[in-house]
């Protein structure tokens, strides 16, 4: 009886990997660790949602952001509110009306800046990180990545004594 040995295969050669303990995946495990991960991911989605739905907004505390006659038409300063690590973007337009909207851009986070009227251009907020655009009077993204996600969140102003008051949040309004 002669013993010959089996051909090696042209990819063996190829690639010479000598491991006694070759350890291949088969489908059905595969498919058992994608089913994990899977529910793993959907369960920390879904946790994620109640949570989000289950917090309550407010009440929010009275800030004080200065005189009405403060700031010049055309002018803008930041602070924070509701929280110290919210920041916001607190405006005068051109036309004296003040306006107050968070600073983070829905898109990536950017801060949102003012930009007063130009050649042909009217009042906006601008995000430089991917030229987004908001119109003033709303929030609303109507340039750029921004104007397909949901508007800045606005910030209810309240004047008393000539003084100007932060005092909550306006609901959001997709469009």
């Amino acid at each position: 009886m002669s013993t010959q040995s089996k051909p090696i295969p042209k990819w063996r050669e190829d690639f010479p990997i000598e491991s006694e303990g070759d350890d291949f995946i088969t489908r059905r495990d595969f498919l058992r660790f994608l089913t994990l991960v899977s529910a793993g991911l959907a369960v920390g989605n879904g946790a994620v949602l109640v949570k989000s739905l289950a917090e309550s907004e407010g009440p929010f505390p009275r800030l004080e952001l200065g005189a009405v006659s403060d700031m010049e038409p055309g002018t803008w300063k930041v602070f924070n509110y509701p929280e110290d690590h919210v920041p916001a973007i607190l405006v005068r337009r051109e036309n004296g009306v003040y306006m107050a909207f968070h600073q983070k851009c829905p898109h990536l986070a950017c801060p949102v800046s003012y930009h007063p009227s130009e050649e042909g251009e009217g009042e906006c907020f601008r995000c430089h990180c991917h030229n987004g655009r908001f119109d003033i009077a709303t929030g609303q993204g109507t340039h750029g990545p921004p104007r397909e996600l949901r508007p800045l969140r606005q910030i209810v102003l309240e004047e008393s004594d000539g003084r100007l008051f932060a005092t909550g949040l306006n609901e959001l309004h997709f469009t």
